[in-house]
């Protein structure tokens, strides 16, 4: 395929790849027989969205696409024995992952609980004292003192940890990758089990934990009783399923979509909180909890207390939602400043080994565990091959992984483990963490790099950026916008339509906050649109769009809805950039 608009090293040194002729004549089919705007056509088609499924990829519904809960293997065990807790009035635990998906999932569980009439016990492991996931001293303890341990987005490798919960039943909700044996709990719920199917591997955990919840409320239909709205509980499903980086596909789409309208709606006394203190007076998309509310969620499992990201969600007093609000939006920036110099650090260190081969990686000593995962994100998209950061303490590394579309990274690393070079290891394809004695760093990676290239990471140079069609500045308006945001959500596996404006001129370039890239561009013929490059200021279209001199470029971005002042604009998210001629 030609390059599109002859870009074939772009600012950010990428090739730019457009519309085949074939989809081209797909989505001109489409316009003229569905009424929607071509450009919006151009993504559709560019998504493998056919005029015949349209209307249910633009509407999807939980009522369509809704699995039975107990199509999950060992569900209705789980579910029995939650219930059995309830009607007990069982003393119950719940033992949650540190980040957004822990955290909404063991949200759900307690407000399904207190409304209930239960109020159960929230454990998060620290980040740094205690690593991931269940640990064997802190299961006997809450063995103690409860009747039933419910694990959310953790649990599924821990043998030993849950063997230790001696006295107390364990029921496991989880959608990490499973290994050969499942531990000796009373019910292990994950799509990613080895026996399962995989047609639900894209589910999260907090998705996982919303299917029990409706298998619980099937039962106390059928008992002659009411259960808890879920409706209104599907603002924390779509949080935890956009932080966590799950593909939007299937019944992911239309959790994340009703999420959206619940959220919106203010009536959760944490994430209104949440919003207000990130400047969030729109309402919500998916681009909102990814990149604003995501962050701060994870903010206290990584750099502070682990618990105030699930204390948050769950609670329903505006004044203590407040007060996690406030402290949450301190550790972001706190985590910010962190991450910058880890990131910086690591690049580096991965540039001087050489990024050509299967994988990308880094390791010092000192660097916080809690943003080595933010680190090796940033170094998976500079260099397009899985990642791993490390941060060595005592002797001890602690990191964790990105991979890249295609690459399943989680089961290369839980086979290191399994191999014996790493202590622990394990996640899902496009995630996951490790821990390593310093001394086997380097020939943990060496293995880990020869099982990547097997699967093809590394084989190709820096990657291409996909756009759906050429937009010029006047064709860009508020109704296209909301065309565009009506076929979301966007996010992982579904990205939001991305245009080429061909051959403008800049008006105005100024550095807004800290290191952004604010310009004013047009192509001539009248309308000037913005638009707004993060964290661009000190990279390549910095240094190119602030000594233009006058020269045209080709302009690759998504569109966004700008509200200042009650003034609503169109913007463009710049992605790239290229000179034009």
């Amino acid at each position: 395929m030609p390059d599109f608009l002859n870009v074939s090293a772009s600012l950010t040194g990428r090739r730019w790849v457009g519309p085949s002729a074939e989809a081209d004549r797909l989505a001109q089919a489409m316009m003229q027989g569905c009424d929607l705007p071509l450009p919006l056509c151009h993504a559709l088609v560019g998504r493998g969205v056919t005029a015949k499924d349209m209307a249910g990829f633009l509407a999807p519904t939980l009522r369509d696409l809704l699995p039975d809960p107990l199509s999950l293997r060992d569900m209705g065990r789980a579910a029995e024995r939650v219930m059995q807790a309830v009607r007990g009035r069982e003393r119950i635990a719940i033992f949650a992952d540190y980040d957004v998906d822990g955290g909404s999932s063991a949200a759900l569980l307690m407000v399904w609980l207190r409304q209930m009439g239960l109020r159960a016990t929230l454990y998060i492991p620290d980040r740094i004292e205690e690593g991931y996931g269940p640990n064997a001293p802190a299961m006997e303890r809450l063995a103690r003192d409860h009747d039933l341990i419910i694990c959310v987005d953790c649990g599924t490798l821990s043998h030993e940890p849950i063997a230790a919960a001696k006295g107390a039943d364990v029921v496991v909700l989880d959608h990490h990758l499973g290994g050969e044996t499942l531990p000796e709990a009373v019910a292990v719920v994950n799509p990613n089990r080895q026996d399962e199917s995989g047609d639900l591997a894209h589910l999260c955990a907090a998705a996982v934990v919303f299917l029990l919840l409706v298998e619980l409320n099937r039962q106390l239909r059928e008992a002659g009783k009411r259960g808890p709205d879920l409706m209104a509980m599907l603002d924390l499903v779509a949080l935890a399923t956009v932080a966590d980086v799950a593909p939007l596909i299937g019944v992911n789409r239309a959790l994340v979509r009703t999420g959206l309208q619940v959220m919106a709606r203010r009536q959760r006394a944490g994430l209104v909180a949440l919003a207000d203190v990130a400047g969030l007076d729109v309402p919500p998309t998916a681009y909102h909890l990814g990149y604003l509310l995501g962050p701060r969620v994870n903010a206290g499992g990584r750099i502070g207390k682990s618990d105030l990201g699930a204390r948050l969600l769950s609670t329903d007093d505006p004044h203590e939602a407040a007060a996690l609000a406030e402290k949450l939006d301190h550790l972001n920036r706190e985590r910010r400043e962190i991450e910058a110099r880890v990131r910086d650090a690591a690049l580096e260190q991965a540039e001087a080994r050489g990024v050509d081969g299967p994988l990308a990686w880094a390791a010092g000593a000192g660097w916080h565990p809690g943003v080595v995962g933010i680190a090796a994100a940033r170094m998976k998209e500079a260099t397009n091959r899985p990642a791993v950061v490390i941060g060595v303490e005592d002797g001890i590394g602690k990191g964790s992984a990105r991979s890249v579309p295609g690459i399943d990274l989680g089961a290369a690393i839980h086979r290191v483990a399994a191999e014996g070079l790493l202590l622990r290891g394990g996640g899902h394809k496009m995630a996951a963490g490790l821990t390593v004695e310093e001394g086997m760093i380097e020939p943990a990676m060496a293995r880990l790099a020869e099982l990547l290239e097997k699967q093809g990471a590394g084989a190709g140079g820096p990657r291409d950026l996909r756009l759906d069609s050429v937009l010029m500045p006047n064709a860009a308006t508020l109704e296209l916008i909301e065309r565009i945001e009506a076929a979301g959500p966007f996010g992982a596996a579904a990205p939001a339509p991305r245009f080429a404006f061909p051959d403008v001129m800049l008006h105005d370039v100024r550095e807004v906050g800290q290191g952004h890239l604010k310009i004013a561009f047009g192509d001539g013929m009248g309308k000037r649109l913005d638009g707004i490059a993060f964290g661009a200021m000190d990279g390549p279209m910095g240094a190119a769009f602030t000594r233009h001199g006058g020269a045209r470029f080709h302009l690759a971005g998504k569109l966004d809805l700008n509200i200042w002042k009650g003034r609503r604009s169109v913007q463009l998210r710049l992605d790239d950039a290229a000179p034009a001629g």
